[in-house]
């Protein structure tokens, strides 16, 4: 059977362009030897930005990036480039990929992260007795990632491995415990951009190498990295490596098992019942991660493509709308809506209404940097 296309059992792949400001907007190195004693103790109403970030108000970021730029609020160079993190970092989420890169253009003018205006030192009456560079690491991660979004999908991979490079470097330099952690948590979240790109391209041959190296970093205990690796296996024909890698999540179990690993265990069953064409057994099985979690979405999403590809339309378009209607928040993402779009053209005539209307339910709960283009209206 081809594989292709199959349903992600477990896309543990994060949300990275919000995970990279949440993980870190400032450039310390070592978590022991930070300066500050909190978020606004380093920026200007930082904890205000890292909060609207969280919540995904990302206009709201722009308002206050460009009041405070308006009004002078920022003082020291490390406060104008982390107010900048955030500005590229909401614009790349609301689709505005062009703006975000002239912003770095502009600031970088041709340079890189490694000049002297981006050090403490070059700075003695702001920064006394501190040295190193200041740049946020999620400013390094939204210049590696931009070029991806502008169809540059080469120059975004030579500097993402570029990144990973950096990372690495650092890390055998770092001596204590939290900074290695810290450094360990970068290398993971980039692994995994790049794992992600490869995916969309297809490059499973390189997705397998990518995912052992992760399995290096994580230890073969890591359940989520598992199930990737045999989704991945999955993909690239290897039907009993990717048997393997399940059963091992599934040895992970035992009876105080939270709920997230019994319902991976049980989405990576169902993706080899669909590879067998058995979508009832699939159906089955998402059906009981419902039943354990009212909120997996991915059970749910995949339960409905299960129903539509045994021509049961009405119930698969049951299953999305009542999701929407239930848990509008953590339902609501372009995935879902792409497939209960191509259902609604699939089972009514009028479907361009019924989309209208699905179109304008979402403008008004839409978070900001939802795509509303994925209607198809």
């Amino acid at each position: 059977m081809d594989t292709a296309g199959l349903p992600d059992p477990n896309p543990s792949q994060p949300d990275t362009t919000t995970a990279a400001a949440v993980d870190t907007t400032t450039a310390i190195d070592d978590p022991l030897n930070n300066p500050y004693t909190s978020l606004n103790a380093i920026c200007h109403e930082l904890s205000d930005l890292q909060d609207l970030a969280t919540r995904g108000a990302w206009k709201s970021i722009l308002d206050k990036v460009g009041h405070a730029r308006s009004l002078n609020l920022l003082t020291k160079p490390h406060e104008h480039l982390t107010y900048l993190t955030f500005n590229v970092l909401a614009l790349t989420k609301l689709r505005r990929p062009v703006d975000a890169n002239q912003e770095l253009e502009t600031l970088l003018d041709g340079e890189d992260f490694n000049t002297p205006q981006f050090h403490y030192q070059n700075y003695p009456n702001h920064y006394p007795n501190m040295k190193g560079n200041f740049v946020p690491f999620a400013l390094r991660w939204l210049h590696a990632y931009l070029p991806y979004s502008l169809a540059q999908r080469m120059k975004s991979l030579d500097r993402l491995y570029t990144l990973i490079d950096f990372i690495r470097s650092k890390k055998l330099k770092v001596s204590t415990n939290p900074s290695k952690d810290l450094w360990k948590r970068r290398e993971i979240l980039v692994l995994n951009t790049i794992i992600s790109h490869h995916l969309s391209q297809k490059d499973f041959k390189l997705c397998l190498g990518l995912l052992n190296e992760l399995i290096g970093i994580c230890g073969d205990d890591d359940p989520n990295v598992l199930s990737k690796l045999g989704y991945v296996k999955m993909q690239y024909g290897d039907v009993e490596g990717a048997k393997k890698a399940f059963s091992a999540v599934e040895g992970m179990i035992g009876s105080e098992s939270e709920v997230g690993l019994r319902n991976l265990v049980s989405r990576s069953k169902a993706l080899m019942y669909i590879v067998d064409k058995d979508y009832v057994s699939a159906v089955r099985e998402y059906e009981e991660c419902i039943e354990r979690d009212g909120m997996d979405m991915v059970a749910m999403n995949n339960k409905a493509l299960c129903l539509m590809y045994s021509r049961d339309l009405s119930d698969a378009i049951k299953v999305l709308e009542n999701a929407l209607e239930r848990v509008p928040t953590v339902a609501l993402n372009e995935s879902l809506v792409v497939n209960l779009c191509s259902m609604y053209e699939l089972a009514y005539v009028n479907h361009a209404d019924i989309k209208r209307t699905l179109n304008n339910w979402i403008a008004r709960v839409a978070p900001d940097d939802f795509d509303s283009s994925c209607t198809r209206t």
